[in-house]
């Protein structure tokens, strides 16, 4: 938008730029607010082909937004602005891209889909943050899934906004394969208002899976990451089971923290704020990388379990297994 001010993003010369980069420096801004400002980006593709080799549950990633407002501390998708040449990691949180011709650009692509591929939505960003109740991108792709039959859907967020699309996504499951994860952390307030600050509170996201089971959709609980002495406390950890199993969630999952770089950059400073006294603890943790140990992985797996058995949790599959049942934040490198 002419005369809009970018106070902050001091984007490098265009003729430099390349690729997406280059198509994000053509954005225009269409929306400010809260230190968040909005862009258009000219979209070539919706469709993102998973080049992971770790084996993904999907071979396709759908992301209706570059950017996620909702500014969760431990994030580790910050790294896709710096397909657009934004170095500061919170220019991720800050700038949210708005995808054009989203449900155009699905139609033309679907016939790329085999059978048997599953698509992930949400996987670098929240489909249902804030930008979706004006812009509805995600709603738009939806809309256009929701004429197709044999397809497979996961859809991972934080927002309650999911509760707007529950007809269509009744309408897109009765034809079609649909998993939904409702990500809480933590059911503590408090701690999540300083972990995720601009993510609806951990007892409406529950509130949120209570919806969607009572409509008939196949909805979990995603405790992910699970942060080493912030939230893999039993006490933690069970507050979380105890409140998804109450909610009428099919599955949970958690995951162990997953910290490249860029997201490190936006996290240590943070931790040295809020508990400063874990800051060395966590050094040395992620010495050797983005990788939380295999011991530490093991202790929650088990804990998890044995918390799940203790209040007869079952995970109710069907007899493919559920999508983020398999999904591991360590391996959303490439995602976006």
């Amino acid at each position: 938008m002419p005369g809009s001010s970018l106070s902050f993003f001091e984007p490098l010369p265009q003729e430099k730029l390349v690729g997406i980069a280059r198509l994000a420096s053509l954005g225009d801004s269409i929306k400010q607010g809260h230190k968040i400002e909005y862009f258009t980006l000219p979209t070539r593709s919706i469709l993102n082909r998973c080049t992971s080799k770790r084996g993904m549950p999907f071979t396709w990633t759908i992301n209706p937004y570059r950017g996620c407002e909702f500014a969760c501390k431990y994030c580790y998708a910050r790294y896709t602005h710096e397909f657009m040449e934004m170095r500061d990691g919170l220019d991720f949180e800050r700038k949210i891209y708005v995808k054009q011709n989203a449900g155009w650009l699905v139609r033309q692509e679907l016939k790329h889909v085999r059978k048997g591929e599953g698509m992930a939505m949400g996987a670098a960003t929240d489909p249902y943050q804030p930008a979706e109740r004006r812009y509805e991108v995600t709603r738009a792709i939806l809309e256009e899934l929701a004429q197709h039959h044999g397809l497979a859907l996961g859809i991972v967020t934080k927002s309650t906004l999911i509760v707007r699309d529950v007809e269509l996504l009744r309408k897109f499951a009765a034809n079609n394969d649909l998993w939904i994860q409702v990500t809480v952390t933590t059911m503590d307030i408090q701690l999540a208002r300083i972990l995720e600050p601009r993510a609806p509170r951990p007892d409406l996201r529950m509130q949120t899976v209570r919806e969607l089971a009572n409509a008939g959709l196949s909805v979990g609980v995603n405790c992910a990451p699970v942060l080493p002495e912030i939230t893999d406390s039993v006490a933690n950890l069970e507050s979380v089971i105890v409140a998804a199993r109450e909610a009428g969630a099919h599955r949970i999952h958690a995951n162990p923290l997953y910290l490249k770089p860029c997201s490190e950059k936006v996290f240590m400073p943070f931790l040295a704020e809020q508990f400063p006294h874990l800051v060395e603890g966590y050094k040395q943790r992620y010495a050797k990388g983005a990788f939380l140990s295999k011991s530490y992985h093991q202790r929650v797996s088990k804990l998890m379990e044995r918390l799940l058995q203790k209040h007869n949790f079952q995970h109710k599959r069907r007899e493919r297994r559920a999508f983020v049942e398999r999904q591991e934040q360590d391996e959303q490198m490439g995602l976006f």
